[in-house]
C-alpha cells in the first residue's frame, strides 16, 4: 500500500472514530478512541478468521506499520513539548525535590519489583523466562505515560500543585525508564552471546549521564535557541514554524547525539514556556500560540490512540498470556502504591502530601502508548510475545478503567488539598 493511502485510510479511521466518540460514546477523546478502535480490531478478528479478504489486507497494512517507530521518532517529542510548554517551570523548580524523587527513586523501585514479581509468577506457570527479560518488562511497564497522564489531568482540572507534581514525575520519569530499559536490553543482548554496551557499573552510570544528561543539556541548548528566534520576530506563522523545526531538531539531533529525544523535547518545551511567560512580548499573540499546541496536541494524542487500539491485531494472544495480563495489573498497581509510598514516606519532613494526592499518583499513573512502543521493541522470542500481550492487557485496563474513573477522585483530591502541600 503507498504511503498515501495508508495515511489516508488512519485519518479517516481516526475521523470516524472521533466523530462516533464525540456523537455516541461521549467520553474523553483519547478514551473514546480507544474504545472505537478495539471495537474494530475485534471486528477485524472475526472477519480475518472468515477470511474475508479486505480484513486480511487491513491487518496486513497494520503490520507493516513499526509502532515503536511511529511513536519515539514520530509524535511522542510532539506531545511532549506541548506538555511541557503548559507546564508552570516555576511551580516544577519548587517541587524538584519530589518530582526527581518520583521520576528516579520511584521507577527504580518499581522496575526492581515488577520484574522479580514478574519472574516469580512465570515460573508458577511453568515459563522459563530469564530475570534480565522480567527486569525489561518492569522497565518497560514502570514509567507512567505522560501522553495519558496529561490529557487525564487536562480533563480532570485538578488544583496547579497537584498537576505539576504529577505532571512533572510523568514527563521525566519516561526517560528514566527507556534509558533504564536500553541498559537492560543491552544485558539481555550480552547474555544472549551479542555485543551489547559496557555493563559495568562506570559504563551503566555513563550511559544514564549520557542518554538523561545529555537530552536535558540539548534541550535547554536548542530551547534557548529558539526563544532568541521567536523573540526576534512577530509574525505567528513564522513562530509556529520555529518551535515545530525545534522539536524536530530535538528529535532528529538526539538520534545522532545517542541522547534521550524525549528528555530533549521536555527540557525545550519548560524553557521556551518559561521564557515567553516571563516576556509576554516574546510571541505576536499567546493566546494563538497556545491555541495551536493545543489543537497540535489533541490532533497528534487521538491519532496515537487510534493507532494503539489498532495494533491489537499483530498481536497473538493466547488464554495463558491473556490470564498472565489480568493477574499483572493488580500486582502493577500494588508496586505502584510501594513505588509512590517510599518517597513519600523520605520526603515526609520537608513536603506535605495529602492522602487523596498519594491516591492520585497511584490510580492517575496511567500506562500507554510508550509502554506498548517498547514492548515492541523486546528481542525477538516467547518473552516479546508473552510481555506484549501483558502490556497490551496492562494498558487497555489503564486507558479505559483507570483514565474513567481518574477524574472523581481528582476532584475529592482537589477538596483534600493541604495549603503549601502537595
Amino acid at each position: 500500500m503507498r504511503m498515501l493511502d495508508l495515511a489516508t485510510l488512519l485519518v479517516c479511521v481516526t475521523a470516524a472514530l472521533a466523530f462516533l466518540n464525540a456523537r455516541v460514546l461521549k467520553l474523553p477523546a483519547s478514551i473514546g478512541v480507544t474504545v472505537g478502535g478495539l471495537v474494530v480490531s475485534m471486528l477485524v478478528f472475526v472477519l480475518v478468521a472468515l477470511n474475508v479478504p479486505l480484513a486480511l489486507e487491513a491487518v496486513s497494512v497494520v503490520r507493516g506499520i513499526e509502532f515503536d517507530d511511529f511513536v519515539f521518532e514520530g509524535v511522542l517529542s510532539f506531545l511532549l513539548f506541548a506538555g511541557a510548554l503548559g507546564v508552570n517551570s516555576h511551580a516544577l523548580w519548587s517541587l524538584r525535590g519530589p518530582v526527581v524523587s518520583f521520576a528516579l527513586l520511584s521507577t527504580a523501585l518499581s522496575i526492581g519489583l515488577v520484574g522479580v514479581t514478574m519472574y516469580g509468577l512465570l515460573n508458577l506457570f511453568g515459563l522459563q523466562i530469564p530475570l534480565v527479560y522480567c527486569l525489561l518488562f518492569g522497565a518497560l511497564i514502570s514509567p507512567t505515560d505522560p501522553v495519558a497522564v496529561l490529557g487525564m489531568l487536562k480533563q480532570a482540572k485538578v488544583p496547579k500543585r497537584i498537576e505539576t507534581l504529577v505532571a512533572g514525575e510523568s514527563l521525566f520519569n519516561d526517560g528514566v525508564g527507556v534509558v533504564a530499559f536500553a541498559v537492560l536490553a543491552g544485558i539481555a543482548a550480552a547474555t544472549g552471546g551479542a555485543h551489547g554496551p559496557d555493563l559495568s557499573a562506570s559504563g551503566v552510570l555513563g550511559f544514564f549521564a549520557q542518554e538523561a544528561l545529555g537530552g536535558l543539556v540539548l534541550g535547554a541548548v536548542l530551547g534557548v535557541l529558539g526563544y532568541v528566534a521567536l523573540r526576534s520576530v512577530h509574525d505567528f506563522v513564522v513562530e509556529v514554524l520555529v518551535t515545530l523545526g525545534l522539536v524536530l531538531a530535538c528529535t532528529a539531533v538526539a538520534a545522532h547525539l545517542h541522547v534521550s529525544a524525549p528528555l530533549a523535547a521536555v527540557a525545550a518545551g519548560l524553557l521556551v514556556g518559561s521564557l515567553t511567560d516571563r516576556r509576554p512580548t516574546a510571541l505576536s499573540s499567546r493566546e494563538k500560540f497556545d491555541s495551536f499546541w493545543h489543537l497540535t496536541d489533541e490532533l497528534l494524542n487521538i491519532f496515537l490512540f487510534t493507532l494503539l487500539a489498532l495494533e491489537v491485531v499483530v498481536v497473538r494472544f493466547s488464554t495463558q498470556s491473556l490470564l498472565l495480563g489480568l493477574i499483572a495489573i493488580p500486582l502493577v498497581l500494588l508496586i505502584r502504591a510501594i513505588s509512590v509510598q517510599v518517597p513519600v514516606m523520605l520526603l515526609g519532613k520537608r513536603h506535605v502530601f495529602s492522602p487523596f494526592t498519594r491516591r492520585l499518583m497511584i490510580w492517575g499513573g496511567l500506562r500507554g502508548a510508550i509502554s506498548v512502543a517498547l514492548a515492541f521493541t523486546v528481542p525477538a522470542g516467547p518473552a516479546r510475545e508473552l510481555f506484549l500481550v501483558m502490556t497490551y492487557v496492562i494498558v487497555v485496563f489503564s486507558i479505559i478503567v483507570q483514565g474513567l474513573t481518574v477524574g472523581q477522585l481528582a476532584r475529592k483530591a482537589g477538596n483534600d488539598v493541604l495549603p503549601e502541600s502537595a
